[in-house]
Parts: structure tokens; sequence; C-alpha cells
């Protein structure tokens, strides 16, 4: 895969090393980790293209967690949801934390030396570890929601500068 493709081909090309490596659909993928975005890439390895668009989703997230876990130099958006926080909520936000940066240490490995087999490896359990990490970040998204809402009720009308 040396040129620029359609998405047709990406999806024939996809289905080759899924069904070699018994991955996911295309469709799932595409829905999770937006991998469509490949057509716009050229790459002798698909495999490491769709590893590579899923780290970036993981990187994207634990950034946004890690700021609620250690919020030094964070933004006030950031200290507005951790405000919106009880004990109970940082606890299922340090779980999630836990549950993601496990997966940086192998990005780092996968992104100094390619191998297939660890692509795949990976591939295989991020996917299925993000399952459950979707639903953890919307009952987060939620509860986020929900206290803010609440918050933003008791400060109407505050003075702000």
């Amino acid at each position: 895969m040396s040129e620029e493709m359609d998405l047709e081909t990406l999806k024939m090309d996809y289905e080759v090393i899924r069904k070699k490596h018994n991955l996911p659909s295309f469709e799932d993928m595409n829905k999770d980790f937006h991998i469509e975005g490949l057509v716009e890439v050229e790459t002798e390895y698909l495999i490491r293209g769709v590893r590579k668009f899923m780290s970036d989703k993981l990187q994207n997230y634990l950034r946004f967690i890690e700021a609620i876990l250690n919020p030094s130099n964070a933004s006030i958006f950031i200290f507005s949801v951790i405000k919106t926080l009880n004990e109970g909520d940082k606890k299922k936000v340090s779980d999630i934390y836990k549950k993601l940066s496990r997966f940086e240490v192998d990005i780092i490995e996968l992104d100094t030396v390619f191998s297939e087999e660890k692509d795949v490896k990976f591939i295989k359990e991020f996917y299925s570890t993000w399952q459950g990490i979707k639903k953890d970040m919307i009952v987060l998204v939620n509860i986020i929601r929900g206290n803010w809402d609440k918050e933003s009720g008791k400060n109407s009308g505050a003075y702000l500068g």
C-alpha cells in the first residue's frame, strides 16, 4: 500500500489482515478509532497504521485523564471538571487511567521496533479493553455533566471577575 487509496481499497486491504489475524471488523474499528483516515496515509504496513490510529485515541484520552488526576498547569476547564467529582468519581478516573496507561509502554516499544505480531497483539488487547473503557468514560461524562449542571445552578449570578 504505497499509494494513496480510496475507502473501498482500504476496506479490502483491511479485510485481508483482519482474516489473517482474526481482528475486529473494519466497521467496528472505524467506529471506535476512525481508521478510515488511513485512506490519506501512505504505508506499506497497514497493521502499523491501524495501531497508530488506536494509539492516538488512547493517548488523547490518557492526557485528559492525567490532567484530571494531576492538574498542575491544567486549563480552567479541567479545574471545572475536577470540582464536579467526588472521591468515588476520582477513583473511577484513576481506574480508567490504570487501564489506559498499561498500553502506553506498549506504544513506546511498538513505535521503536516494528513487529507485526506485537502490533496485532496490541490491536486485539486494546480493542477489547477499549470496549469497557468506553462504558466507563460515558459514565464519567454523565457524572461530570450531571454535577456540572448542579454546580452551574448554584453559581448562577455569582461574580467571577
